[in-house]
C-alpha cells in the first residue's frame, strides 16, 4: 500500500512543555490505524497538526502521492485536501432532519440555502440514502438530529465526513458514552469506511480496539513507545509500565 500521510520528525512545545517529541508515523492508503496510549501522550495534539490546528516547532507532515506539505496550510484548505476530522463530542445541526444534515454534508452541493429550501436533485437524495444505509439510520431520516441518541449523533456525524468523501478519516474517542451495543455497530461502521478510505482511531477503550483488530500504535508523551497488533503492543514491557498498569 502507498503512503498516504506522513509525519517526520514533528515537535511541538506549549510553554516550556514538550507535547509532541520527534513524533514520526506514517498511515497507508485504506488503512485503518488504532491510536492509544495515556493523557497527555499527544494523541489529539497529533490529530491537531495533521488538520492544521497547531503548528509544530519542526518536523515534516506529507500527504498524498505528491508528497504536498501540510504545514501552514490553513484548517479550510486541507479539509478540502480531503482530511476529514471527528471530534469526542458530536456536532450536528440539532434542528434539522438527519436528511438534511446529510444533504449539507455532501461534496459540492448546491449553496446550503438550496438544500434547506429542499432543492435536493436525484444523486443526492441517493447518495444521502446510501450514506444513511451505511451508518444505519436509514429509518430516521426525517427525524430530527437533536432527538437522536448520543450514539446515533455519533452516526451521523461519520456519516457527514463520509459525505465529503475524505481520503483519510480522523476519529476521537467514538466509543465514549456508548452502549456496548452502540460500540459494536461503531467499530463495524469504521472497519467498513476503511474498506475505501484511510481511518485513523483515538481510543481508550481497548476492548473496543481489539475489535477493530487494526495496527495500534501507543504514543507516549509525544512519541511513539510501540507499534504493532494489540497482542503486540500490549505485551510491550514499556507500553504496560506506562499505560496498562495504571
Amino acid at each position: 500500500m502507498s503512503t498516504l500521510l506522513e509525519v517526520s520528525g514533528v515537535t511541538v512545545t506549549f510553554d516550556g512543555f514538550r507535547a509532541i517529541n520527534n513524533l514520526s508515523l506514517s498511515i497507508a492508503e485504506g488503512e485503518l490505524r488504532a491510536v492509544i496510549g495515556p493523557n497527555g501522550a499527544g494523541k489529539t495534539t497529533f490529530m491537531d497538526i495533521i488538520t492544521g490546528k497547531t503548528k509544530p516547532d519542526s518536523g515534516r507532515v506529507l500527504w498524498g502521492e505528491r508528497s504536498i506539505s501540510l504545514l501552514g496550510m490553513r484548517e479550510s484548505a486541507i479539509a478540502q485536501q480531503g482530511i476529514g476530522r471527528k471530534f469526542q463530542r458530536p456536532t450536528v445541526f440539532e434542528a434539522q432532519s438527519v436528511a438534511e444534515n446529510l444533504h449539507l454534508a455532501l461534496k459540492n452541493p448546491r449553496s446550503p440555502l438550496a438544500v434547506l429550501r429542499g432543492r435536493r436533485n436525484a444523486d443526492d437524495t441517493a447518495r444521502a440514502q446510501a450514506i444513511a444505509e451505511e451508518i444505519g439510520l436509514a429509518d430516521q431520516m426525517d427525524r430530527r438530529a437533536g432527538e437522536l441518541s448520543h450514539g446515533q449523533k455519533q452516526w451521523l456525524e461519520i456519516g457527514m465526513l463520509l459525505a465529503q468523501e475524505p481520503r483519510l478519516l480522523l476519529v476521537d474517542e467514538p466509543a465514549a458514552g456508548m452502549t456496548p451495543q452502540e460500540r459494536e455497530h461503531t467499530t463495524d461502521l469504521l472497519k467498513r469506511a476503511a474498506q475505501t478510505r484511510a481511518v485513523v482511531v483515538v481510543e481508550h477503550d481497548m476492548e473496543f480496539v481489539r475489535r477493530l483488530n487494526c495496527k495500534v500504535t501507543v504514543l507516549h508523551e509525544g512519541r511513539v513507545l510501540a507499534e504493532g497488533s494489540l497482542d503486540h503492543v500490549t505485551a510491550n514491557q514499556e507500553v504496560i509500565d506506562v499505560y496498562l498498569g495504571r
